[in-house]
């Protein structure tokens, strides 16, 4: 099982590095219409087993010139029961192995969630259980490790 472990960020927690790009639903639509394809965009990725799907950074949908699918309720610790609406759009995720030999996890369908706010945390998404759920994650903070296994 590819996998890789990963030294846990002073005050930035488990995060590792991906590529997002153009969903292949969209991918199929432009090389359809003979348009160009997004190059992917490099992200940092905050690992967040709170979060029940992944979101993205506006910064990164704007690069890969996507326009929202939808939009979703989203309740967060800040939000209280009081629901936020978010737009949502459909990208592929990779990230890539830890060795060449290594697959790289890829989800070329995915919906996320546009959050404001991520870059001036340091990271551009936050890998949710949506994508946890493909995956064996396993924190160890006596360590100070994480691993992840797909």
């Amino acid at each position: 099982m590819p996998h890789f472990t990963l030294q846990v960020t002073p005050g930035g927690g488990p995060i590792l590095n991906g590529y997002i790009g153009v969903s292949q639903a969209k991918r199929g639509a432009l090389l359809a219409a003979n348009q160009a394809i997004p190059n992917l965009v490099q992200i940092r990725g905050l690992v967040d087993a709170g979060a029940s799907g992944t979101c993205v950074d506006p910064s990164v949908l704007t690069a890969l010139g996507l326009i929202p699918t939808g939009s979703v309720t989203v309740n967060t610790p800040s939000t209280g029961a009081q629901p936020h609406t978010a737009d949502q759009y459909d990208v592929s995720l990779m990230i890539p192995g830890a060795i060449p030999t290594h697959a790289a996890l890829i989800i070329n369908n995915l919906p996320v969630m546009c959050a404001e706010l991520l870059v001036a945390q340091g990271f551009h998404a936050l890998i949710g259980r949506d994508i946890l759920a493909h995956c064996l994650f396993a924190y160890n903070g006596t360590t100070n490790l994480f691993t992840l296994a797909y």
